[in-house]
Formats: structure tokens, sequence, C-alpha cells
């Protein structure tokens, strides 16, 4: 009986050690990586040549050249911006992102983004598909990616955006550092 014991207690502790140490550590590795840029000029009344989004709601008393005070609250604009392979805006565009950014908070610059990169080139043909919130003001933050197609049929994974460059309220660049953790 003693023994039968000590072997159900040594297995119970082996069994408890086992699962503290799982095998399966790199399981989350991405099955494809990518890093991006999108360049955003936002339209101010003065740049309708250059300009890649427009704010096409605001505040009541808000007009639509200029983003609202303090966190933007109501506003919500469009996009249609060059995708490049490294942070040059007058680099060769590898495909465009195109969706809307909505800012929703009152008290801090957050933002929510729904939005697609449709890429065309030599490397890359489909579509990649982002929503989520972005905290604006954290260095770097992370959107879900939902869905694809062409090259990117089916894959989900997760965007780290950093706010690569800005001047004021006209001109933003984003760093999108892509990876796929569901590859079809």
């Amino acid at each position: 009986m003693a023994a039968s014991s000590s072997v159900l207690i040594f297995f119970f502790m082996f069994l408890a050690i086992s699962s503290a140490f799982p095998k399966n550590k790199d399981k989350y590795k991405p099955c494809k990586h990518l890093v991006l840029f999108f360049h955003d000029i936002i339209y101010n009344g003065k740049n309708a040549a250059n300009a890649t989004s427009a704010i096409v709601a605001a505040p009541q008393g808000s007009n639509l050249t200029i983003l609202a005070p303090n966190s933007h609250f109501g506003n919500i604009a469009v996009f249609d911006d060059p995708i490049t392979l490294d942070n040059n805006l007058h680099s060769k565009p590898v495909g465009r992102a195109q969706g809307m950014y909505i800012y929703d908070t009152k008290n801090t610059f957050t933002s929510w983004l729904g939005f697609s990169f449709s890429l065309n080139s030599t490397d890359y043909q489909g579509t990649i598909n982002f929503i989520g919130a972005d905290p604006i003001m954290i260095k770097y933050r992370d959107i879900s990616i939902v869905g694809g197609t062409g090259d990117f049929f089916m894959h989900r994974g997760v965007a780290t955006i950093d706010t690569d460059s800005y001047e004021g309220e006209v001109y933003f660049r984003l760093k999108v550092d892509i990876k796929f953790y569901e590859c079809w």
C-alpha cells in the first residue's frame, strides 16, 4: 500500500512539474512577416493636389478642413494612402492603404481604425484587412489583422503600429510591422 501511494505521489508531482514548463514555447511563431510604411497627408483646405485623406465628418460647429480641437473627438477621416517598403514618401508605392479612422475619445488622442492594404507588387498581390483601437500616444500599439485576399487569403495576425514621423496635423507616417500567425 505504501509503495502504491509513493508511486501515485511521484506521478502527480511529475505531472505538476511537467505542466509548469510547457514544451511548445515557440508555438506562436509568425508564418509570414512584413514591414511596410504608409504615408497620410490630410486635406487642410490648401493641399488638394497632395492630400491622401480627408475629414468627412466633424462635430457640430467644426469644419471639414481642420481637425477638431484638443483630441479631435468626433472627427472621421477616410484615406487612400501610398504604401512603401521604406520610410520615404517618394519611394515607389507597392500598394495603397484605404479605409477610415475615427477619433473616438474626448480626453486623449485615440482613434478607431478600419482599413485594408491593397498590395500590387512583384512580391505580393492581394489585400490585408486591419481593424481595432489605436491609442495614438503609445509608441508601439497592436491592431488585429482579420483576413485578406490573394497572397494573404484567410491570413490572421497582429500588426504593430509605430508613428514613425509626423508634421503637425497634416502629415504622418506609420510603420506597420505585420506578423501573420494563420497562413493558408
